[in-house]
């Protein structure tokens, strides 16, 4: 077959998606997505892998998928950092249709999936990109990658970046960085995004405080999630950014600057977290961490 992060042979991972759409469709919607599959596993023609595709809606609706905590252990099992409880049942059907066709050639998978890429409707392609983690071929599939975070379609861009393992185990330090800076730009939740924290570097860093002063010229309010991959990297001017932002009388703000300061090893900010260290008890007392800091900064995005 092909390199992929799956733990388990594609013609089983379809196996376990259909057991996941039978409890989820009903019994016209589940028959015939079971048809569709069972045809293109089979090898139908090219026109009725794009057209059922195109028709999945029609017949599941578009209902949040519901997933046991059983199931979702199983699909980590199957896929470290797999999320399907994010999907509606309609864009796991479509996943499901790709993957019907996933054991052919590995040109013409690649060609037919490229065709269905360039050709899709928003929707399709938010199905598409969702699917990144268990296609096969996924050192091939990078540029394409790149290519939804390039969108301009929120919901395309998010369906790449946004409980996503693929962008932190494939794209290279450019991607990467391109990406979290443009998480912010758009007002996508960062602690949201897999591998954050394994994926910070100094050039992010840079890069993220070049953007805060950015916003702060121009009289705008800065993220505070933008300092959890500062952090690590934080000194010098760094330090003294992060100074301004303890100043600052929201306390989400000042709890994300403490966490940052935290974070480095440079002794100026140890300094700064001694002084502050009414604060950091604090934090530690509540449980406070980067995530509950991104799920508080709702008014900032």
């Amino acid at each position: 077959m092909s390199d992929t992060q799956l733990n388990v042979s594609v013609s089983d991972l379809r196996k376990e998606i259909i057991t996941w759409l039978k409890t989820q469709l009903d019994s016209d919607g589940f028959q015939w997505i079971s048809n569709q599959h069972k045809e293109l596993s089979e090898g139908a023609e090219d026109w009725q892998f794009f057209s059922s595709f195109s028709a999945v809606p029609r017949h599941s609706g578009k209902e949040n998928l519901k997933l046991s905590t059983k199931e979702l252990d199983k699909a980590d099992q199957i896929r470290s950092g797999w999320r399907p409880d994010i999907l509606r049942v309609d864009q796991l059907g479509r996943i499901l249709l790709v993957l019907s066709i996933a054991e052919i050639e590995k040109e013409e998978f690649l060609d037919k999936l490229e065709k269905t890429f360039v050709s899709a409707d928003m929707g399709e392609s938010v199905a598409l990109y969702q699917a990144l983690p268990i296609l096969p071929y996924p050192e091939e599939l990078k540029g394409r990658a790149a290519e939804g975070i390039r969108s301009n379609m929120t919901s395309v861009f998010n369906a790449v970046a946004l409980h996503n393992p693929y962008p932190a185990e494939y794209f290279d330090e450019g991607a990467w960085n391109q990406l979290v800076l443009k998480a912010l730009f758009v007002q996508t939740p960062l602690y949201q995004i897999q591998g954050l924290d394994q994926r910070a570097n100094q050039k992010l860093a840079d890069m993220l405080v070049d953007y805060a002063h950015e916003r702060w010229a121009a009289g705008r309010t800065v993220s505070p999630e933008l300092w959890r991959p500062v952090g690590p990297f934080a000194e010098g001017d760094m330090i003294e950014d992060l100074k301004k932002v303890l100043a600052d009388e929201d306390p989400l703000q000042k709890q994300a600057a403490v966490l940052a300061l935290a974070a480095s090893d440079d002794k100026t900010a140890k300094a700064l977290v001694e002084e502050h260290q009414q604060l950091l008890d604090e934090i530690n007392s509540k449980n406070i961490d980067w995530n509950d800091i991104g799920e508080r900064a709702e008014k900032y995005r």
